[in-house]
């Protein structure tokens, strides 16, 4: 297999795309909500997590060429990878905005460095659980069916991709529709443009001319300030300063859930991409996650990045391992130069987001097709938890249009149920489903699953998995921040006799039940 073919070319532009996002939302957040300095933001964090994923997408290519070459193929795919979006949004607001507030009460010279190091240690934190769970994931992958894990990342496919991409398809039609077409037409259509132009570059090139013409672009102001270079340098010494403190122990309970996140998640990508076709090893490809984000912190990032959701998008537009390579070149490139905000200003993301949104229906697709059809009931109730989770979010975000969590404006709390359930949404149990929903996913897929197939004590053994996850506080436990519902590490009791009762009915289905179709237990 080569390093690099015409399929990498389309590859590189939509993984590139996902992560200038990324990107721009660590700016965006660092800079308006954290307050971060600019020597902080483009000094230390951005290099650190150009690092990371220059290490990691070298490392995943590499691995994707070791398989070919020992299968003898030609099309193998590249573990897609980049910075986690959930561990992003947690850190910034459960771990550095909590430990800068709690700075300045303490009357600290520096709040913005101490919420930075806060960070930091979260980070390291994640790569050190990530990699520790390395050595068991392989085990639970084999005792998981496929449909619990491939419907996960349906779910994430459908909600936070799919749908949120086709709101801003319809929100700009001219670019959105027009970009979308060509996508179908090259990848579903499998057809190629004349002089062999790769269809994601004529998709872009296309959108961002398109945007221009309508004054979609430019985006904002032309960004301030020369171009100029940012070397990344180890901060070890912010880091000890952070661990020696003791202040990261208050964190444990937003690291610990968030690392198993990423892990559990991780390790549904690595299914996914055997699903497709390309057998990784479990434990490489997650410890070398885990190295990747431990990098991250070492270098002065504080995001973890992670096996990205999307191989099987990737394989079908004709990326392999060089797809990789060149993500991690343009990442080390934006965020070494200062160019971010250029290519921000002039590329803006609606140019793009019909690849982005192909990878969300190539996914979901992938949890139907991939798994045995009599599954596919597991897979829809596999999916729905993460739909939930995106509804919640969408809820939350219009409770802030609305005013509140504003600094003049109400809070969040649960005065804000009463009101939702008059108006005939039980808003309590979507902001239950959303915490662990990816855990939550994969119990419920996998329970019906075993009933499918009528092993009901399989069945009940998942759901008093269920009941430990409730008693943990890894799923359904929430509490009300001024402008969020986020996760809270105390037992949620009645999830959990929920999930015991589910148990009981399938432990004492063999003594009550008999086959309605002739077939035997």
């Amino acid at each position: 297999m080569r390093w690099l073919v015409r399929g990498d070319i389309d590859g590189f532009f939509g993984l590139a795309l996902d992560n200038l996002v990324q990107f721009l939302l660590i700016d965006s957040l660092c800079r308006f909500v954290l307050g971060l300095p600019p020597d902080l933001l483009y000094g230390r964090i951005l290099p650190g997590a150009a690092v990371s994923l220059l290490v990691g997408n070298v490392f995943y290519a590499r691995q994707a060429m070791q398989l070919a070459k020992e299968t003898g193929r030609s099309d193998v795919c590249a573990l897609p990878y980049g910075i986690n979006t959930v561990s992003l949004l947690a850190y910034v607001f459960l771990v550095m905005l909590p430990a800068k507030l709690a700075a300045q009460a303490a009357g600290a010279a520096d709040p913005a460095r101490v919420a930075w190091q806060a960070g930091l240690v979260a980070c390291l934190g994640s790569g050190l659980i990530t990699i520790a769970g390395s050595f068991v994931a392989e085990r639970v992958r084999k005792m998981t069916p496929r449909a619990a894990l491939l419907s996960t990342l349906s779910g994430i496919a459908l909600g936070f991709i799919s749908l949120g991409f086709l709101f801003r398809t319809f929100a700009n039609p001219l670019v959105g529709l027009t970009t979308l077409a060509i996508v179908l037409l090259i990848y579903f259509g499998r057809v190629r443009f004349k002089g062999g132009l790769p269809g994601g570059l004529v998709a872009i090139a296309l959108g961002t001319l398109l945007a221009w013409v309508t004054h979609m672009a430019p985006v904002g102001e032309r960004p301030a300030g020369a171009i100029s270079l940012h070397l990344p340098l180890p901060v070890l010494g912010d880091l000890f300063s952070a661990l020696s403190s003791g202040a990261w122990l208050r964190y444990l309970a937003v690291i610990v859930p968030m690392a198993l996140f990423d892990l559990i998640g991780s390790l549904q990508n690595v299914e996914s991409a055997e699903a497709a076709g390309d057998a990784y090893p479990t434990r490489p490809a997650l410890m070398f996650n885990g190295v990747g984000t431990v990098v991250a912190a070492l270098f002065g990032s504080c995001f973890p990045a992670t096996i990205y959701i999307g191989h099987p998008g990737w394989k079908a537009l004709g990326a392999r391992a060089g797809y990789s390579i060149l993500n991690g070149g343009f990442a080390t490139i934006v965020c070494l130069t200062g160019t971010l905000g250029w290519l921000a200003w002039a590329v803006p993301i609606d140019a793009g987001m019909a690849i982005v949104l192909w990878i969300g229906i190539v996914i979901t697709a992938q949890s139907f097709q991939a798994t045995p059809k009599e599954h596919a009931p597991a897979v829809v109730l596999g999916l729905l938890p993460g739909v939930g989770a995106w509804g919640a979010l969408m809820a939350k975000s219009g409770l802030r249009v609305a005013g509140f969590g504003s600094p003049n404006g109400p809070e969040f709390s649960d005065k804000l149920v009463p009101a939702f359930v008059n108006a005939g949404t039980y808003i309590q149990g979507a902001f239950a489903l959303e915490q662990g929903f990816i855990f939550t996913s994969m119990l419920l897929s996998a329970s019906t699953v075993a009933v499918i197939e009528r092993r009901f004590e399989t069945a009940g053994k998942w759901c008093l998995a269920g009941v430990l996850f409730c008693v943990l506080g890894l799923i359904h436990s929430y509490r009300f921040t001024p402008a969020d519902t986020v996760v809270n590490l105390t037992p949620a009791w009645w999830h959990a006799l929920g999930y015991a009762a589910m148990a009981m009915v399938f432990f004492s289905a063999r003594f009550l039940t008999e086959p309605s179709d002739g077939a035997s237990h």
